[in-house]
């Protein structure tokens, strides 16, 4: 198993906005997600920076980085352009962090 994570932006006004669609996540986004080798996805928000922070538990890697060329995915990231930073083929502006610490039961 690969943790990864990551940080990204929802714009203030859109705080509930991207919470609702995300407890209405489309079966077809998820599904892909699961064939791509996702095993845990969790997405916390702090409010005061408006920063989300992304924690994703993975299989492989080279699996996990083709699920970004996905119809599914390519649509989702149109789907939420509006309420996040986006880079111009509107994927989520998102810097990937470093795991400096570990510990396990």
């Amino acid at each position: 198993m690969i943790r990864k994570a990551s940080i990204m932006k929802v714009y203030r006004e859109h705080h509930e906005e991207y919470r609702r669609r995300h407890d209405e996540l489309w079966p077809e986004m998820e599904q892909m997600l699961k064939e791509h080798g996702m095993l845990s996805y969790s997405i916390f928000l702090d409010t005061d920076t408006d920063t989300l922070f992304a924690y994703l538990e993975i299989e492989d890697e080279e699996l996990w980085a083709k699920s970004a060329d996905t119809e599914t995915c390519r649509k989702w990231w149109d789907y939420m352009q509006d309420i996040m930073e986006t880079n111009p083929d509107h994927s989520p502006v998102s810097q990937e962090l470093k795991e400096v610490f570990h510990l396990e039961k």
